[in-house]
């Protein structure tokens, strides 16, 4: 079979709501300058405009300075005069202003907005969600809850197809951890005994549990999201017509990034 073409141009679709924005814009520019990503940025997307907010506008300034095309267009604002039906004509009409633009993936980092079936069928996007093919659905927090109540072995990070129905795409590149042993072990010990309501209700995200589980999975999302452009840039992984396809043109169950990942922890 013959080899899939190799990703050349990425879409980059943002909020830029916190550091966190900025931040991983930067880790990417930064592995696209070193040529990790065999990439590059074909236009930024942000769905909020100039003076809305301090964080959005030192994003914008982020975006400016790498001399990236910036589009952007305030949900906010459209939402306000369209009124109740407003999130179909929205998506609409970022598919006019991103008309320009040819990518070859978008990748929401930190968009704030679900997209709609329309944008999903147009472009191929992925998105992280922080667990794994089958496990819990949701924001972190909810995920991490639900990991507790069911006394979970391990969880994981996933970049995943974007599609209508909220964190169901199929998984395009993973990783997993054990959140079992050291240094997990003694703080399920904390707990035995008392149901995830009842955490919530008295240490909430304090607890040490949680927030150990989320340094956990935190510290390995970007590296996925940076390991996942660099597998599209150099065809290992590609998406045709709703598929995740490897680097024969054969479909798979997502690409594994579970023993790269580790490999950087240990070095670090």
């Amino acid at each position: 079979m013959a080899k899939i073409k190799p990703v050349q141009r990425l879409g980059w679709f943002s909020t830029g709501r916190d550091k966190a924005a900025r931040d991983l814009l930067t880790v990417a520019q930064r592995s696209i300058a070193l040529g990790e990503i065999q990439a590059e940025i074909a236009f930024v997307f942000c769905n909020r405009e100039p003076g809305e907010s301090k964080q959005s506008d030192l994003f914008h300034r982020l975006v400016k300075s790498y001399g990236l095309p910036l589009v952007s267009f305030s949900s906010h604002n459209f939402k306000a005069e369209r009124g109740e039906e407003w999130r179909l004509d929205y998506d609409r009409e970022v598919m006019k202003r991103l008309k320009e633009f040819d990518a070859d993936l978008d990748v929401l980092a930190g968009y704030m907005l679900i997209v709609g079936e329309e944008m999903c069928r147009k472009y191929d996007m992925i998105n992280l969600h922080p667990a794994v093919q089958g496990g819990p659905k949701g924001s972190w927090q909810e995920v991490i809850w639900q990991l507790i109540e069911s006394q979970a072995k391990k969880t994981g990070v996933m970049m995943h197809l974007v599609t209508p129905e909220l964190d169901e795409g199929p998984p395009v590149a993973y990783c997993t951890f054990s959140i079992r042993g050291e240094p997990f072990d003694k703080y399920w010990r904390e707990i035995e005994g008392k149901s995830s309501q009842e955490i919530k209700q008295g240490q909430g995200e304090s607890n040490r549990l949680f927030k150990l589980i989320r340094k956990q999975g935190l510290a390995r999302e970007f590296p996925l999201i940076i390991s996942t452009l660099k597998a599209f840039s150099r065809g290992k992984v590609r998406i045709r017509k709703g598929k995740v396809i490897g680097a024969d043109s054969r479909a798979i169950k997502g690409y594994n990034l579970t023993c790269e990942l580790d490999k950087l922890f240990k070095k670090g």
